[in-house]
C-alpha cells in the first residue's frame, strides 16, 4: 500500500505537534486514487485525551469529523473514506506500541466498523521542524505491514519516497 501525504497535511502536523508534550491524534480520511494507493485528504486533530505516554481517541469527536467529511464528499465512499488513525509519540520513537497494535486490530476485526483495513500513522516532531513517522497497515487475520508514504510537494506530480523514515 502507498499513501500520498500532501504538503498541507505535513504543515498541519508540524503546527499541531510543536511544543506539545502530550500525545495528540485523530482519524485519517483519504481519496482512493487507484490500486492500493490513497491520498490523505484530511485528518482530525484531537488535542485532549493524551498523556506523555498514551492517547485515547474520543469516539464522539471522530464521529462528528467523519460525518462532516462524508457530507462534504457527497457520501462517495468508494472514492473518499476513513483510512485509519494517527497519533503522536512526542517522547518515544514513532512506532506502534503493543497497545497501538491491539487497538488497530480491534478496529479491523469489529464488524460494526466495517473496515477491510486500517492504517496507523505515528508521528514525532524533531527540532520543531522535521517529522519522523511510521505508517502501518492492519488487516484482520494478517500481520501488520509497512506502508510506503510518498510526500506530495508543491509541484504536482513530484513525489519523493520516504522509505528511510520507516524502520521495522
Amino acid at each position: 500500500m502507498e499513501l500520498i501525504l500532501p504538503r498541507k497535511i505535513t504543515d498541519l502536523l508540524r503546527r499541531e505537534l510543536r511544543g506539545r508534550r502530550n500525545e495528540i491524534g485523530g482519524v485519517i480520511v483519504a481519496e482512493h486514487v487507484g490500486g492500493e494507493t490513497f491520498r490523505i485528504v484530511e485528518l482530525s486533530v484531537q488535542r485532549s485525551g493524551g498523556t506523555t505516554m498514551h492517547f485515547i481517541r474520543d469516539p464522539k469527536q471522530s464521529k462528528a469529523f467523519l460525518s462532516d467529511f462524508f457530507a462534504r464528499t457527497g457520501g462517495n465512499y468508494r472514492r473518499f473514506n476513513y483510512i485509519g488513525e494517527w497519533h503522536s509519540h512526542p517522547t518515544f520513537e514513532p512506532v506502534p506500541s503493543r497497545n497501538d497494535i491491539q487497538a488497530m486490530y480491534q478496529i479491523v476485526e469489529d464488524p460494526e466498523v466495517g473496515a477491510n483495513f486500517a492504517v496507523l500513522i505515528i508521528v514525532r516532531l524533531f527540532f520543531r521542524r522535521s517529522l519522523k513517522m511510521s505508517a502501518t497497515l492492519f488487516r484482520a487475520g494478517l500481520p501488520p505491514e509497512r506502508v510506503v508514504v510518498l510526500l506530495e510537494r508543491k509541484t504536482p506530480g513530484l513525489l519523493s519516497r520516504l522509505r528511510s523514515l520507516f524502520k521495522k
